[in-house]
């Protein structure tokens, strides 16, 4: 039960942030997304939105089990954990609201620097906390060949 509510909170501060860039994304994604040159590889749309509600419930479960676990260093994971919600969220906004696809790959490459060192920071704490992430980490990767895709072929 220790672990339960903070977990939940986490999950549900994840799921927020996923909500949020959903409403960013919901006008490109009908008008100016279809209209992109895309790679053979990119999933249908209810597939992005399953892998990502998965990720952000893993997410949350993550931080949740780094913060039941205090150590010195829980403050600047949580504070990663933060800023890789708000780059992800970001790069929402600069890929589909603002439809920069460059800038957004930049958000995105600072997005997975930071995951990576939070599933890095995770390991020395609590290695099941860092584990979760790898799926997050390789989905990013994935995205920043589309992303890449995107900016090279329109």
């Amino acid at each position: 039960m220790k672990t339960l509510l903070p977990t939940l909170k986490f999950i549900v501060a994840s799921l927020l942030i996923g909500y949020f860039s959903m409403l960013l994304q919901r006008e490109s994604i009908s008008t100016w997304y279809p209209l992109l040159e895309k790679s053979s590889l990119t999933p249908p749309g209810y597939i992005f939105s399953l892998i990502w509600g998965v990720l952000y419930i893993l997410m949350g479960i993550s931080a949740g089990l780094v913060w039941v676990r205090r150590t010195p260093s829980t403050w600047v994971l949580i504070l990663l954990f933060a800023i890789q919600l708000f780059l992800n969220m970001l790069w929402s906004f600069c890929f589909f609201f603002i439809q920069q696809p460059l800038l957004a790959l930049v958000v995105l490459v600072a997005l997975f620097l930071t995951v990576a060192a939070y599933v890095i920071g995770c390991y020395a704490q609590r290695r099941l906390a860092a584990f979760i992430n790898i799926p997050y980490l390789l989905w990013l990767l994935f995205a920043a060949y589309l992303n890449t895709y995107i900016i090279v072929f329109n």
